[in-house]
């Protein structure tokens, strides 16, 4: 798989091919519109657009299932050489209308592929008379030129702030925090990522508005974002541009929490930082943590009999291929609480260098190790032939990527497990790696996968047959 990169040199766009790409362009973000309940996308842009998009971000999510007016379903002016010609806002106008009678929704949000841009078409201005008519749409320009899907989740997101949720006197609720965390399908486990999270906050009192996914009450949460108490962004970098607009549109103050906590660690950490923001007093959030802490490390030393006896067996170096989130994330839990050694985390999510910054300062505030052994490439050929270089013949390693870090292990005799896209032979149903039982659901698909990998004997067969 390639697909092109555009890099900005100075006042020079430079493109050029990446392989095995690990993010779409910013048309991806009619996924994110998808993942707010009952809204829906309208996309102003070429034919197969809009598929493409969502063959990869669903499909190659582990099939997390079209949404409803997703997939084959998103409204589409299909944009033909007449409109490249003549200009599409009249088949625009058309589009929305249409969809407008025909599809049931609470919102509507018009997307632009590159050759809308392109040839000028105003498309925002098209979406703005539907609204000034009372009708809920949005519109958005988000051609691939622009960006990635990262860059497209947080503009449609600002866009929807900006033109639904719109001007609003704040009446603020104490304890109602708003989350944002990960990109919805790009983050192959976003559903249950963000439930954990709501989970987690309202385990110490807090009223938490996940906004996406399936534990979320649709655009009713959307009205309410001028009124929380506080925002909250879990992301190294995405969604800062959104709490910072919100900061200024409402005067909401936010808290940035830059690593996805996984395991007991952090996410104990996470919430005496959200306690200690909201006030909550640590009468009230200590004992949670300690309940939780309890429990968790009794399953933990559980495994320690199984470590014993297929310590031969186990990986112990990490090699990790993700976005910034997720990678972050998951290799601070696995090497400050589980004693894998770190020997490379690479991001794929194509920061830019101060996005860079934030991420290398979140990652250095948790573990020195990661200094050096922290690298920003988004082209998948490069990170393989990296990662070929550091692991020599070793055995011991365990890749947590993609399907195409799978074909690595698989090629090295060596164990993987799934957290990052591309993901086209698993299937996502509910699962996450975040929070206390994230973090031990983590562990047992790493140790799970020492079986379905290689040929294992325990330590004591292991003994038999070198004794004879």
């Amino acid at each position: 798989m390639k697909r092109i990169r555009f890099t900005l040199k100075g006042d020079t766009a430079m493109s050029f091919l990446i392989e095995q790409a690990r993010y779409t362009c910013a048309l991806g973000a009619q996924q994110t519109v998808l993942a707010i309940p009952m809204a829906h996308p309208i996309v102003h842009a070429g034919p197969g657009c809009s598929s493409k998009v969502s063959g990869f971000t669903a499909g190659s999510a582990g099939h997390q299932g079209e949404e409803y007016a997703g997939g084959g379903h998103v409204s589409s002016t299909n944009t033909y050489e007449q409109e490249v010609v003549f200009g599409g806002e009249k088949k625009l106008r058309a589009t929305i209308e249409g969809a407008l009678k025909v599809m049931r929704g609470d919102l509507f949000v018009v997307l632009t592929g590159c050759t809308a841009d392109i040839v000028g078409d105003d498309t925002v201005s098209v979406a703005k008379e539907f609204a000034l008519r009372g009708q809920p749409v949005v519109g958005v320009e988000t051609a691939g030129f622009k960006g990635n899907n990262y860059y497209g989740h947080e503009v449609v997101v600002n866009a929807i702030i900006d033109q639904f949720v719109g001007e609003a006197e704040p009446k603020v609720r104490k304890g109602l925090v708003n989350v944002f965390s990960v990109v919805p399908f790009q983050d192959p486990y976003w559903r249950a990522d963000l439930e954990t999270l709501k989970r987690l906050l309202e385990s110490i009192g807090l009223e938490a508005h996940v906004l996406f996914g399936y534990s979320s009450a649709g655009i009713s949460e959307w009205k309410d974002i001028p009124n929380a108490q506080f925002n909250i962004l879990v992301s190294p970098w995405v969604g800062l541009s959104t709490v910072k607009l919100l900061e200024e549109k409402y005067g909401t103050p936010f808290l940035h929490y830059p690593v996805l906590p996984a395991g007991a660690q952090e996410t104990s950490a996470f919430l005496r930082a959200a306690a200690s923001f909201a006030g909550i007093p640590g009468t009230v959030v200590e004992p949670v943590i300690k309940k939780e802490e309890d429990r968790f490390y009794k399953y933990l030393v559980s495994l320690i009999d199984f470590i014993a006896e297929f310590r031969n067996n186990l990986p112990s170096e990490l090699y990790t291929v993700a976005d910034s989130a997720y990678g972050l994330g998951v290799s601070n839990f696995l090497i400050n609480e589980i004693g894998y050694i770190l020997k490379g985390v690479y991001i794929t999510d194509d920061p830019n260098e101060s996005q860079k910054k934030l991420v290398r300062d979140a990652a250095l505030s948790r573990d020195e190790r990661f200094g050096e052994l922290l690298f920003f490439e988004s082209d998948g050929g490069i990170v393989q032939k990296e990662i070929r270089k550091r692991l020599g013949k070793s055995k011991k390693a365990l890749f947590l990527g993609s399907s195409w870090e799978k074909l690595l292990a698989q090629e090295t005799n060596n164990l993987y497990t799934f957290v990052s896209l591309p993901l086209p032979e698993t299937v996502i149903v509910n699962n996450t790696y975040l929070g206390y039982d994230g973090g031990l659901k983590l562990i047992e698909e790493i140790y799970s996968n020492v079986f379905k990998t290689k040929t294992t004997t325990s330590r004591t067969q292991f003994i038999l047959d070198e004794t004879g």
